[in-house]
């Protein structure tokens, strides 16, 4: 792409690459900006829910995408003062892929870009670090890289990079605080090659510890309270090993040793929050960068997609015909804004009435009077499946295609 490409995403997460195909499928020019060489990091979410599966579904992509290893979850299950209640059924859901897909991040992401680098207006720059934007008379027109020059934008920079994103950073666009009561650790830990349940949560008095099962090993997030982290992990790595064993005294940890020590322990520093004005001239901020959302119910990559999508289906089509787009920019919050409230509000609540007393010490002795009413009544389950599976006013692709397609993808380097 030798010219400004008409639309420049900043960060390579799952709404920026899922906006970039759906804005390459249209006919428009995108250039993806991505700070890190690859996509291997990891504790990040792993859930593909339906309502992303879903969009997959519409797109054509689906199968191929189930095609690639991954674990399938229809329920879902809590363990409360060591007993296990069944409190969601996705199961009965009336979509494509009626469970949740448990995929590590990076495959997913990877399988994005395959999909994406069909469409001849797609280009995925990695270890290009976005420092600022350019500006020109109050209109965003471009970034700066780190690395030196700016690359302009032909009509319209996304910011789709995370929960840290630049556009917090520098002051872009206002920022609300809702508030976390917790920070997670996040850790790997020794797995029997024993197969199980894929995800398992456990909560006793003043500890709450989900895993997710990575196959060759356990990927344990450890709920602690709020700005404790330093004090936590000096604890120790044994420290962190025993109560997860206390909360999962069923699991067999035994195998090789992967939490070898302290340096391992990933600090997650929960955020909850989101942008009052999710644009500006010149300027869109989609996924996290508009909204960072509580890793509670794993429902933060599924909104970010639901942006991507709404985004393209306001815009792609006006992009590719040339049209001015700051006029629209501000549609996709009066779309996607109400589901937005909703998640982070029913997030709030569950960290200030469970997560918060328990971290606190509250004793729990047993489980509170919904989770013990949706275990006994499993009609009632098919309400909690159906918002974690679809969600509220889950987008349908609307955006044009174009017919542009490679003959071949280009070889992975």
């Amino acid at each position: 792409m030798t010219s400004s490409p008409d639309l420049i995403v900043v960060g390579g997460g799952p709404a920026g690459v899922m906006a970039a195909l759906l804005f390459a499928r249209a006919g428009c020019t995108v250039r993806v900006l991505e700070k890190h060489a690859d996509f291997f990091r990891d504790f990040r979410g792993d859930t593909v829910h339906p309502s992303t599966m879903e969009i997959l579904d519409q797109l054509g992509m689906l199968q191929r995408f189930l095609e690639r290893p991954h674990d399938q979850l229809d329920t879902a299950r809590i363990r409360v003062a060591g007993r296990e209640y069944t409190i969601g059924d996705l199961s009965h859901l009336n979509t494509a892929a009626p469970f949740i897909a448990m995929m590590p991040q990076w495959d997913f992401l990877d399988f994005l870009r395959d999909e994406a680098e069909i469409y001849p207006g797609f280009e995925l720059d990695m270890e290009a670090e976005v420092e600022a934007f350019v500006e020109d008379d109050d209109r965003v027109v471009g970034v700066r890289l780190a690395s030196g020059g700016e690359l302009r934008a032909g009509q319209l920079v996304i910011a789709a990079d995370g929960r840290s994103s630049l556009v917090r950073r520098l002051g872009m666009l206002p920022l609300d605080i809702l508030g976390a009561p917790m920070d997670v650790f996040w850790f790997a830990l020794a797995k029997s090659g024993a197969a199980g349940d894929a995800l398992l949560g456990s909560v006793e008095t003043g500890r709450m510890v989900v895993l997710i099962d990575r196959r060759t090993y356990w990927q344990c997030a450890f709920l602690i309270p709020k700005g404790k982290g330093e004090e936590i992990k000096a604890r120790g790595v044994e420290w962190f090993r025993s109560e997860v064993q206390k909360a999962f005294p069923d699991v067999d940890f035994s195998g090789p040793n992967v939490l070898k020590s302290t340096d391992e322990l990933h600090l997650l520093e929960v955020s909850l929050d989101r942008l009052s004005r999710w644009n500006r001239p010149g300027l869109l901020a989609i996924g996290d960068a508009a909204h960072a959302m509580s890793p509670i119910g794993g429902i933060g990559i599924n909104l970010a997609i639901q942006d991507a999508v709404a985004a393209a289906n306001i815009l792609a089509g006006p992009m590719a015909a040339g049209e001015p787009l700051d006029p629209l920019l501000g549609n996709l919050q009066k779309r996607r804004l109400l589901p937005t409230r909703l998640v982070q509000a029913g997030q709030r609540t569950v960290q200030e009435r469970v997560i918060g007393r328990v971290l606190g010490g509250k004793p729990i002795r047993r489980a509170a009077w919904p989770v013990r009413l949706l275990d006994r009544f499993p009609l009632l389950r098919r309400i909690p499946g159906r918002m974690i599976g679809l969600g509220v006013r889950r987008e349908r692709v609307r955006s044009p295609d174009a017919g542009l397609r490679r003959a071949a993808a280009p070889p992975r380097p």
